[in-house]
């Protein structure tokens, strides 16, 4: 019996060591990453409680994680609530708990409310790029820095098809979704070579593009892009975006004659259901789901701008409107598709951009495929 109790004995003690080493093995560890502002971060991973620091961060959250993308979101910035309502009740209806989330309200500069951050204990705070400079202001890195609470910075806007790969594999990383991360990135690859190894081969006449970026969000005329962001989507997709001859960032205005004297073969608006900001503007409602008849009726008034009277788009009627949150997503690869079929329709007849986006809904992400981000009056009557 001595002996029985004596083995019994031993055998606990083992467990007792074993089991927490066991549960070591599935717990976080520090590892150190390297972030799209060139910070090295040490992190402990994979983390468990993110605090999105933009909520369209979830786009790519949901991507990398399809069965559960709110197990791990402790907070969020309540943009997406506001900018993209179709897409936050898709989300709202899969997972209910979504409006139990606790949300802040931000500032368009990316500062986040450090109270609430330090209430909620994250793991990690993503930050988007172009919040550094407020942040280093605000001396907020170093503060939650004193608390253990690591920033990462994350960029899908400024220069997305340089960045948003990068930002997959960083968010994979720290997250243990390192196979997933590289599955999207070669979903990616292959729906925007379906329209770059094209425009490689067939080498077509670039048409004259003019972006019109925000349409309806407010009455200024004529906010575009530069080389970057929708502007490279346009060069991708074979056509010339005029903005880049005039911009010298991302993001910038032209002013009415401008747009005239280039005289755009295609003007392509990026526009969204903006109701929670400008109440019964002019904006197009492009989203997921949205009324093909609706976003037809409000694409027409576009036609009325004076920047574009008797241009070559308001002869031929090349008037188009995108989702405007492809700027801002690891979605881009529809956008180019898009732009490539109004621009060089003989050359994509086959392609059909909504089928990529709802395969990649099918591969990557908890909600249904809708359509409804794009919309254009070329070969529609006077």
């Amino acid at each position: 019996m001595r002996r029985i109790r004596a083995a019994f004995t031993a055998v606990i003690a083992v467990l007792v060591l074993w089991v927490p080493m066991a549960l070591a093995d599935e717990s976080q560890a520090p590892i150190t990453v390297t972030d799209i502002a060139g910070r090295e971060v040490t992190i402990n991973a994979p983390v468990k409680r993110i605090l999105l620091g933009e909520g369209r961060q979830l786009y790519l959250i949901a991507s990398l994680d399809k069965e559960d993308p709110l197990s791990r979101v402790v907070a969020w910035r309540n943009d997406l609530i506001e900018a993209d309502p179709a897409t936050y009740t898709q989300y709202l209806q899969a997972f209910p708990k979504l409006a139990k989330l606790p949300a802040f309200p931000g500032q368009e500069n990316g500062l986040i409310e450090i109270e609430s951050t330090i209430v909620h204990k994250p793991d990690v705070v993503l930050l988007n790029l172009e919040a550094m400079r407020a942040n280093e202001d605000a001396n907020y890195i170093e503060k939650l820095a004193e608390l253990k609470i690591p920033v990462l910075y994350i960029d899908f806007r400024h220069y997305p098809l340089k960045n948003t790969e990068p930002t997959i594999r960083l968010l994979g990383k720290i997250m243990g979704r390192e196979a997933r991360a590289e599955e999207i990135i070669a979903f990616r690859h292959a729906a925007m070579a379906r329209v770059t190894d094209v425009i490689a081969r067939a080498k077509p006449e670039r048409p004259r593009v003019f972006i019109e970026r925000i349409g309806g969000y407010a009455d200024d005329c004529c906010l575009s892009f530069g080389a970057e962001n929708f502007g490279k989507y346009v060069e991708l997709a074979g056509g010339h975006n005029i903005g880049s001859d005039v911009l010298p960032s991302t993001f910038g205005q032209l002013n009415p004659e401008q747009v005239i004297a280039v005289n755009p073969e295609h003007v392509v608006v990026t526009s969204a259901d903006w109701e929670a900001y400008v109440p019964g503007g002019h904006w197009i409602p492009l989203g997921p789901g949205a009324d093909p008849k609706e976003t037809h009726r409000k694409l027409e008034w576009f036609t009325t701008r004076d920047a574009y009277t008797d241009i070559a788009a308001q002869k031929a009627r090349n008037f188009h409107g995108i989702w405007h949150q492809f700027y801002n997503s690891p979605y881009e690869f529809f956008a180019v598709q898009q732009l490539a079929k109004w621009f060089h329709p003989e050359l994509f007849a086959d392609l059909n951009p909504d089928a990529t986006f709802a395969e990649y809904h099918r591969r990557f992400l908890p909600i249904p495929y809708r359509p409804g981000y794009a919309v254009s009056l070329s070969g529609s009557a006077d």
